[in-house]
């Protein structure tokens, strides 16, 4: 079995406008790897997910991570955007063959400035 997954970024205007495919380490947090590949995805938090602000969509690949607990879930609540496949990036272990991630047009904290 491989060390790593297969991650691929879908165009983003601001944080990854051309999209992006990596490899990941499998265990770490998504938003670690994201934050290791020069995408700066928001976390207040410190990623231990009280924030919501590093919500992401896993577009394919979702049903090899684990299930969003009841504390991911109570938090996803407060996010911009969120559908069946939203998930917070610092809840989420990389695992599996790959990824495809999409980063939701706004944050959080941005549509609160809005």
């Amino acid at each position: 079995m491989s060390e790593s997954t297969a991650v691929r970024v879908l165009p983003h205007a601001e944080l990854c406008p051309e999209g992006l495919a990596f490899e990941a380490k499998r265990g770490r947090k998504l938003v670690d790897e994201l934050l290791a590949q020069g995408i700066a995805i928001e976390h207040a938090c410190e990623k231990v997910g009280a924030c919501a602000t590093c919500h992401v969509h896993l577009r394919e690949g979702g049903q090899h991570v684990k299930p969003a607990d009841d504390e991911e879930e109570d938090q996803l609540d407060e996010a911009w955007g969120v559908d069946a496949q939203s998930r917070l990036a610092c809840c989420v272990r990389v695992t599996g063959p790959s990824l495809v991630v999409e980063l939701p047009r706004y944050t959080k904290n941005l549509a609160r400035e809005r």
